[in-house]
């Protein structure tokens, strides 16, 4: 195992120098990508969002034929705004071992280490392709996701294996919960607060709506079975709340945002259906008050839950490289449950530990760069 990471970190100062925030376009840095596999004659496509703003990639190195293996991982971060940070968020600094900059875990770190790898990727006598896939707004929603696996599918011959490179600190994780982003609108009539009768409350009608919210994450709580997630249930809370304007005035509009993280043997279906049908319940009794009252559901957000595999061959590969035979769920959710969905063999690997992602002061330790560098030589040696 080569010991030197030093290209693997140029590199990766190179990613963490584009602030390629969610909201922001990823284009400067998927042309950086571009001109870099140019250099090693790497065949690639890349496709636009809805906005044309950002840019995904993916792309292939070795024989044009079925049963590859996919090296997954996004190229959006989160903000830094409010953030208290010791170095400079987009400049790469080295401190006592650890490399700090936003996105050095999550997850540009391991889209260093893919492209550093590119030149043994290219000069080695693969019998089976690897295949590079790098997509934008994974952060709000895994939205790229979606895109990606078309543009895979029409471009490429299909893999057999995929590995998500979010930080694990190269643990094989083969569970995740599923994620669910509500955004409820209670649209009722305005009036004087004098004359509560003339109007229909939305944010008092949106107190049944509140406690479902509470009474299905006690029930959920109480239920709970030791699985391997922390915590061991499906969570279900409400992030915002908006509505109002003036404490004499009945309020004609009350928006709530829900999150809600099910376990893999939950669908989406079943909370969204549930929900809703409570919802046009809460919707009759506002009409009551007012003919025109209504209540809106938005559905920002559905990512898969990633659900072990039985004899799986990418839990069986991500093993036989990293040599890591321990269980692992994770409560977060990432593009892998949309990859497992599609039809492909599916785990989450990578390097940098969860617990700095997001973060002020987010880093990648010099040993967990090396553990990936190594995981990526080995494998060379597992496709060849």
């Amino acid at each position: 195992m080569s010991d030197d990471i030093q290209h693997a970190l140029s590199v990766l100062k190179h990613l963490v120098g584009f602030p390629t925030v969610s909201d922001q376009s990823n284009i400067d840095l998927i042309e950086c990508i571009m001109a870099y596999l140019d250099e090693y004659g790497v065949r690639y496509h890349v496709f636009p969002d809805s906005s044309g703003n950002k840019l995904g990639l993916i792309a292939q190195i070795g024989p044009d034929v079925e049963g590859g293996v996919v090296l997954s991982g996004h190229t959006d971060v989160v903000p830094v705004t409010g953030q208290s940070w010791s170095s400079d968020p987009w400049t790469l600094t080295e401190r006592d071992g650890r490399y700090y900059g936003r996105g050095t875990c999550d997850m540009k770190g391991f889209l260093a280490l893919i492209l550093a790898a590119v030149p043994q990727f290219v000069s080695a006598p693969l019998t089976r392709p690897v295949q590079l896939a790098f997509s934008f707004d994974e952060e709000v929603g895994c939205l790229g996701t979606s895109p990606l696996l078309t543009a895979l599918e029409t471009h490429f011959p299909k893999a057999s294996t995929v590995i998500v490179g979010e930080p694990t600190l190269m643990s094989v994780v083969t569970g995740h919960k599923g994620g669910l982003g509500l955004v409820t609108r209670l649209h009722g009539k305005a009036a004087h607060s004098s004359r509560p009768d003339l109007g229909a409350s939305a944010i008092s009608h949106a107190a049944p709506l509140l406690q479902w919210h509470s009474s299905r994450q006690q029930a959920a709580c109480a239920t709970a079975t030791l699985n391997g997630f922390t915590p061991p249930y499906s969570t279900v809370q409400i992030g915002t709340i908006k509505g109002g304007v003036a404490l004499n005035t009945v309020p004609d509009l009350c928006v709530l945002e829900s999150d809600i993280r099910f376990l893999p043997n939950e669908t989406a279906e079943d909370w969204v259906s549930e929900y809703r049908a409570l919802t046009r319940s809460v919707e009759d009794t506002m009409r009551a008050e007012d003919a025109d009252a209504r209540v809106e559901l938005e559905v920002t957000e559905n990512v898969p839950a990633m659900r072990p595999e039985a004899s799986g061959e990418a839990e069986s590969l991500a093993r036989q490289i990293t040599g890591d035979n321990s269980d692992n769920s994770v409560s977060y959710q990432t593009e892998a449950g949309h990859f497992q969905a599609a039809g492909y063999s599916t785990v989450v690997c990578g390097p940098g530990s969860i617990e700095q992602a997001h973060k002020p002061d987010e880093f990648i330790s010099s040993n967990q760069l090396r553990l990936g560098q190594a995981f990526m030589e080995r494998l060379i040696t597992a496709l060849c």
